[in-house]
């Protein structure tokens, strides 16, 4: 398939995706509910960061071993397509570009202008927190689609800054907590002795579930990436890895810097809290500059995906008006009307966001929800048809690729999907009807606007 996209990105842009869309806000302040939600055990709270990482590195394996033989144009929409069916892939493709990617994206924006605004002492449901992150989803939408490399040596560049501070408390708050006791303290003692659920351990590994999503996103510039049967596998699995051996390392030079109890008192402030501890006040500064940096970096990643999502559909000659879509742009070598109309999504989803969660009196009635978190309950449900058919039809492989792997990402999918609608509960029936309404709107675009032979 000839998709007209420049081969533009190497080996550490694709792993600075996955790396840097995974790791943003939510690492910052996911601790404190991991630990909350495990009474302050600090063991199962590790525990829990593995189980999550697991299910993240499963599933990134399998679509790892799906990028060794399949290349065409968006990674698991090109899966979806080879294994499942073109009509799958259209489903797959239209819920990617109308709910998951942009309704991420315009999350991450607010996120990322709500961190700026506390430094600010702005009002971070106000006026210029909600403009702000209006700007952030232009300011990437321009950069991914007028300068993609820049947007490319972006990502890589925002990667290696978020990780500072992430690395520097995991040394630094390791070594003042062995000097101090408080991490030895906090291994063998917990902050209190009845739960705030009837399983801990499953109540946490939810929360690590929402940390360290994203990764799928890294797929979408499989057409722009050099050699991509070798380079796409290799960052799925060193880049989803890396995240998971972070996570751990964060998580305890936290346990170092602070005492259970405090992180725990502290809410999402608890790890400005450990930093200045560490770090004195100016350190507790310094690291929502970072969290900024941080949130940018994943901005710039999703929008890397979010301007490539009907692309993938009009390439394939499916979707509205495909003949607009998969225009490539002689200059920037970018689908610019794919890039648009990405930007726009982004900015609808930013008015729910808005609406369903901000506003003083909620918009939508029961329609309100967090649309961060719900789209996972459908990704990861549409995971399992793919893994179910990588079963059937790779017969090439041997057992353990063919049959083990694949399993275990059925049953990694599915644990996710359960996670999820264990946590969030009613609010999950409310969005499963929007997505039946969305998806149903694609069944009747599917064809609009097609030139007739």
């Amino acid at each position: 398939m000839d998709n007209g996209l420049e081969k533009r990105y190497g080996l550490l842009t694709a792993i600075a995706m996955v790396v840097g869309i995974v790791i943003g806000s939510g690492v910052f302040f996911k601790a404190e509910k991991v630990l909350t939600a495990t009474g302050g055990n600090l063991s199962l709270g590790i525990l829990a960061w593995l189980l999550g990482g697991l299910v993240m590195i499963l599933c990134a394996y399998n679509f790892a071993l799906m990028a060794t033989k399949h290349e065409k144009v968006s990674g698991v929409v090109d899966y979806a397509e080879v294994l499942v069916g073109g009509r799958y892939a259209y489903f797959f493709a239209w819920f990617a570009a109308v709910i998951y990617f942009p309704a991420m994206t315009s999350v991450v924006a607010w996120v990322a202008a709500r961190y700026f605004g506390v430094l600010m002492g702005w009002e971070i449901v106000g006026p210029q927190v909600m403009t702000l992150s209006g700007l952030f989803l232009v300011g990437s939408y321009v950069i991914n689609a007028l300068a993609p490399k820049l947007a490319g040596r972006l990502q890589v560049t925002t990667t290696a800054a978020k990780l500072i501070p992430l690395f520097l408390m995991a040394i630094f708050g390791t070594i003042f907590g062995l000097k101090n006791g408080i991490l030895v303290e906090n291994f063998t003692t917990t902050a209190v002795h009845t739960f705030t659920s009837k399983n801990p351990l499953f109540t946490a590994v939810v929360g690590t579930c929402f940390a360290y999503e994203g990764w799928i996103c890294a797929t979408s510039i499989n057409a722009e990436l050099k050699d991509a049967k070798k380079n796409l596998p290799l960052a799925l699995i060193f880049g989803s890895a890396f995240v998971v051996l972070v996570y751990i390392l964060y998580y305890i030079g936290l346990a170092g810097a602070v005492k259970n109890e405090v992180m725990m008192a502290g809410g999402e402030t608890g790890a400005r809290i450990a930093f200045e501890i560490v770090f004195t006040q100016l350190g507790g500064t310094l690291l929502f500059i970072f969290v900024v940096i941080s949130c940018l970096g994943t901005l710039n990643g999703l929008m890397m995906a979010c301007t490539r999502a009907f692309y993938a559909m009009g390439v394939r000659d499916e979707g509205p008006r495909p003949q607009v879509f998969k225009v490539v742009d002689t200059v920037t070598k970018m689908p610019t009307n794919s890039a648009l109309i990405g930007l726009m999504m982004a900015m609808l989803w930013l008015t729910y966001f808005y609406g369903a969660n901000l506003a003083p009196k909620p918009w939508f009635g029961p329609f309100c929800f967090d649309s961060s978190e719900l789209p996972i309950v459908t990704i990861y449900a549409m995971y399992i048809p793919i893994f179910v058919m990588q079963m059937k039809k790779e017969q090439e492989l041997g057992f353990f690729y063919r049959v083990v792997v694949p399993a275990l990402g059925v049953i990694a999918s599915a644990f996710m999907v359960l996670a999820a609608i264990v946590s969030l509960r009613k609010a999950v029936l409310y969005y499963l009807i929007l997505f039946a309404v969305l998806m149903g709107i694609g069944i009747l675009l599917k064809n609009y606007g097609h030139e007739k032979e």
